[in-house]
């Protein structure tokens, strides 16, 4: 199976400017870009599909560029909006240009000439506005333009001509890589198509019909109830750690369901095709495991945020699974059950401790609960109503977890 043929099979093309000549040009080693937008100080899950394809393409023999857009992101991408967004300023573009190459250095290899990494800014920084008319704009017809249909869907609504000059802008890069990188294909999200195809059309003006360029998206993603992918209650999945931590992120692959674990390794995952079917095949015969969540789950997070902390993810899993708390670092229970903290003067009767944190509304309620078998200390059930808690009782000499029934926290912090 050849690369094209492996990549569509995982799901992650949609559209080509022309298949058979993608083809050709991948026979041979081709410089190939993908863009990134600098709306924000770190790149999302939906991004990392685009990251992984450069890193597939590299890995094939390829060299990839990464375009950050320095100038294109102070002027806004309308692809997908419903309305103009907000615009940033210089200082804030900078900022998340540089927070975002940092983010791309950890994926793509950019040692031998393998790959760059690069700001639009380069190039289009001191063009000046003439320059922009006459030796661009000229070679987009208004009528061409308004068949995109990044902006046929917003004329409704209303875009700007800042807006309406983004695909112009995107496709001066593309001729520009053309032109100092030997770039001959560019790829994008299936939003993207307008902005491609105007590349496309942009090199083929100026340089001649016979240029050996194409492009090529990836299709957006949604889940099986078409949700857009990598969304989750508490918003974006973010790539920094800060933002989004790797066990938040273990825990959305964890959950997600059975055809999206199957539809995800295929995307995510740099197995072999043989080695996923393998795991497909085990997980179908024994569902409960959730083999193929575990498998997508630890391999994201190990490419993203590396080994030790997809082992910690993991084992907060397991520790939430199991009850038993151990192992856990301060951290890893802060993060887990932080936001049910409560502060409590060390040395307590349990009973007392249950209606002091509102466990409980009273002592024969507390005493029921205890009798009940229902009052776990850090994952060790208590039935003794005279049982005490103090700092002999604690994880690192400072914390309490108890659990009421099955799904009630409460992280008891001991204070002196």
């Amino acid at each position: 199976m050849d690369l094209i043929d492996e990549l569509k099979y995982r799901g992650l093309i949609k559209d080509f400017s022309n298949e058979d000549e993608v083809r050709e040009l991948l026979k041979s080693k081709q410089t190939i870009y993908c863009g990134f937008d600098p709306s924000a100080a770190s790149l999302h899950l939906g991004n990392f599909v685009a990251i992984s394809m450069l890193m597939r393409l590299q890995k094939a023999g390829h060299r990839v560029i990464a375009v950050l857009g320095g100038i294109t992101g102070m002027i806004g991408d309308p692809s997908g909006k419903k309305s103009e967004r907000k615009l940033l300023d210089v200082q804030q573009v900078s900022a998340n240009v540089a927070s975002i190459k940092k983010q791309l250095e950890r994926f793509i290899i950019t040692t031998d000439d393998n790959g760059l990494i690069i700001s639009n800014q380069d190039w289009l920084a001191n063009m000046t506005m003439i320059e922009f008319l006459r030796d661009y704009g000229k070679y987009f017809s208004i009528n061409y333009m308004l068949n995109k249909e990044i902006v046929a869907s917003r004329l409704d609504s209303g875009i700007s001509y800042t807006e309406f000059s983004y695909s112009i802008i995107q496709a001066i890069d593309f001729l520009t890589l053309y032109r100092n990188e030997n770039c001959a294909i560019q790829i994008g999200g299936s939003d993207q198509w307008g902005n491609l195809t105007s590349g496309l059309e942009l090199i083929r003006k100026q340089v001649g019909e016979n240029a050996k360029v194409g492009c090529f998206t990836i299709p957006l993603l949604l889940d099986s109830n078409g949700k857009k992918f990598g969304k989750s209650e508490e918003g974006a999945l973010y790539l920094d750690e800060k933002l989004c931590s790797p066990y938040r992120l273990y825990q959305y692959f964890i959950n997600v369901g059975d055809a999206d674990a199957e539809r995800y390794l295929k995307i995510f995952s740099f197995k072999s095709l043989e080695e996923i079917a393998e795991l497909i095949k085990s997980h179908r015969e024994n569902l409960g495991a959730r083999i193929a969540q575990k498998a997508l789950a630890k391999e994201v997070v190990t490419m993203i945020h590396g080994a030790k902390k997809a082992q910690e993810a993991e084992e907060m899993s397991l520790a939430l699974f199991s009850n038993d708390f151990s192992a856990l670092s301060k951290d890893n229970i802060l993060e887990l059950f932080g936001s049910f903290m409560v502060e409590h003067a060390a040395s307590s009767k349990l009973e007392d401790l249950l209606i002091d944190i509102h466990a409980a509304s009273s002592k024969r309620e507390a005493r029921e609960f205890i009798n009940g078998n229902s009052i776990a200390i850090n994952g060790k059930k208590i039935t003794d109503v005279n049982y005490i808690v103090d700092f002999s009782s604690t994880m690192h000499d400072e914390y309490v977890l108890l659990k009421r029934g099955k799904k009630n926290y409460y992280l008891v912090r001991f204070t002196k």
